[in-house]
């Protein structure tokens, strides 16, 4: 089990956000979030990210208590965390950079960094090429589009080799054809981590997103799960009423083989159980993975 939250809580002052949180997730599975605005999926996410602490309960990566944030935990924002003053290649690279060396380092042994940050920059532009930045190397982010800056905030993360990825809402800003592109993209690190496992290999992506389109929680996902104050749980705070594997199949390449029935009843079944303020579902009525 790579992460565990066990019975966590959130509260700001006297407003409980998040109650009784519980949730495992296992190396190589890609988690859809949904809920209702204001239900705390932002917050959650900031208690797995480290930056938050959270009022009760624990969240624990490989075992260890996250108290802080660490490399470990990557995060893609919606309105690309890049810089300005920086180029793509160097964009990409200065994770790397603070990670690998110091301040003093990079000054007094010059020749020495100089060397390993042209290692750094090799794998940079590695992910260039992989994700479709070619010609893009030298360009500052008023120069790139909207979906090329994602793609690049992506690279941020991956390149870091972070054992779980946070999406926070990444393709929310992007136009419809732009992100199903970054989908696909998606998608094709699924297959990376089918392949992973076939030889017998750790998989390399673990990621949760959070997403207000219920249809990409479905179509990227491997597993989607709801967070809802609308429960009848008889406390307040949000909490997981709905955790599920995906009904879309990801290894399908050809549109005629999905079965879209299928596909709009999973839908129809989130937007009743997590977002109908008048179902107010038990608890694990439609926890299938759920946690602790």
């Amino acid at each position: 089990m790579l992460l565990e939250i066990k019975n966590l809580g959130f509260r700001y002052g006297s407003n409980q956000v998040l109650t009784n949180i519980n949730l495992n997730v296992e190396a190589g599975q890609f988690v859809a979030l949904v809920g209702p605005s204001g239900c705390g999926k932002s917050t959650l996410f900031k208690t797995i990210l480290g930056t938050h602490r959270p009022s009760e309960g624990q969240v624990l990566l490989n075992d260890k208590e996250i108290d802080g944030p660490t490399r470990n935990v990557g995060i893609v924002y919606q309105h690309y965390s890049l810089y300005d003053f920086l180029t793509t290649e160097h964009n990409i690279a200065f994770g790397p950079k603070l990670d690998r060396s110091s301040l003093p380092y990079r000054f007094f042994r010059f020749w020495q960094w100089r060397k390993k940050y042209a290692e750094i920059l090799k794998e940079s532009r590695a992910l260039i090429i992989e994700y479709g930045l070619e010609g893009s190397e030298n360009k500052y982010p008023k120069n790139l589009s909207g979906g090329m800056k994602q793609r690049v905030a992506i690279a941020q993360a991956v390149i870091m080799k972070p054992k779980i990825m946070l999406l926070d809402e990444p393709f929310g800003a992007l136009d419809e054809i732009t992100r199903h592109e970054l989908q696909m993209m998606l998608l094709g690190f699924y297959h990376d981590n089918l392949k992973a496992i076939k030889c017998g290999q750790y998989p390399p992506y673990t990621i949760i997103m959070v997403t207000h389109e219920l249809n990409e929680a479905i179509y990227v996902g491997s597993r989607v799960i709801g967070i809802s104050q609308y429960h009848g749980n008889g406390f307040k705070g949000a909490t997981v009423t709905y955790d599920k594997k995906s009904i879309f199949d990801k290894t399908v390449t050809q549109k005629d083989e999905v079965d879209f029935n299928l596909f709009v009843s999973q839908k129809k079944e989130l937007k009743k159980i997590v977002f109908d303020e008048a179902a107010r579902p038990v608890a694990n009525e439609h926890v299938i993975f759920g946690g602790t």
